[in-house]
């Protein structure tokens, strides 16, 4: 009988915000596997818990993943904890998640501590729907093609950031994205936990003062209904209203359905838009 996986969540910074049912899952397992073995035990000690400690990080995730299948499938119960956080969510783990699907070996995912929404919550920005995309790559020609992908979203954009990468990638970001309203959450949870909300020129400056230190969680504002609405305008606001029905036939609408799009554009009414397009 196939033992069990367990990705186990542990506090992004206040001890306290670990469960109780991660630490019953972390006193019973026969093995925890630790992106931070050294990091792990501080955690393990301050509860008291004694567990033998499987290496389990980004540069040996593929190999050591076999190993813990074997162990599971022997019977073993294992734990995945990471440094902070949700195994899984920009650290080690989907792997490991990916081989117990195609192998039929039962695992389960605890809730618990993750940045993103503590974050989220705490920019005051949009809640409803929102994007998170990680650490951004270091290299300019593989970041951008990202940023192309999202500069049009409409949802908050959530991102990671080191502190020495900080303000390149905040420049970055006001380059590509405009202006946009922007929380900085650093050290989240911790004794040191701030939250800066300002707009993104405002912080390529802030941080040119101020040297950034701890763990950030940058969460931008998506992009506005009013921003796209203007971007359309300016597509047509030097066209002519015939002009602008022929944009759209040419586009593959017939001309009913031309005269309502153009309608709408312009807010005027259809029969306003119709007199135009007699001669079309």
């Amino acid at each position: 009988m196939y033992g069990k996986l367990y990705l186990v969540p542990t506090p992004i910074g206040n001890l306290k915000d670990i469960t109780l049912r991660a630490l019953e899952v972390l006193n019973n397992a026969d093995f925890i596997a630790a992106e931070d073995t050294r990091q792990s035990l501080k955690l393990l000690n301050h509860f008291e818990i004694k567990k033998s400690l499987i290496s389990y990080h980004q540069h040996n995730e593929q190999g050591k993943s076999e190993d813990l299948i074997g162990r599971l499938k022997e019977g073993k119960n294992i734990a995945l904890v990471t440094d902070a956080g949700t195994p899984g969510i920009s650290d080690p783990g989907s792997v490991i998640v990916q081989k117990c699907i195609e192998e039929g070996i039962p695992f389960e995912v605890l809730p618990g501590a993750t940045a993103i929404t503590t974050a989220l919550v705490y920019s005051g920005l949009d809640t409803t729907k929102f994007l998170f995309r990680g650490f951004l790559p270091r290299e300019n020609k593989e970041r951008r093609p990202i940023i192309e992908d999202l500069k049009d979203r409409r949802e908050t954009l959530i991102f990671y950031e080191a502190p020495h990468r900080l303000t390149d990638t905040l420049e970055f970001l006001r380059d590509n994205l405009g202006n946009r309203k922007i929380a900085l959450c650093r050290e989240l949870t911790k004794l040191h936990e701030e939250i800066i909300r300002l707009p993104l020129e405002e912080a390529v400056n802030y941080y040119k003062e101020n040297s950034p230190r701890g763990e950030y969680v940058l969460v931008v504002e998506g992009r506005s209904e009013e921003d796209i609405q203007k971007e359309e305008m300016s597509k047509w606001e030097n066209l002519t209203v015939e002009e602008h029905i022929k944009k759209y036939i040419d586009e593959g609408l017939s001309k009913k359905d031309a005269i309502k799009k153009v309608a709408k554009d312009r807010s005027l009414s259809k029969s306003e838009i119709y007199k135009y397009s007699i001669d079309l």
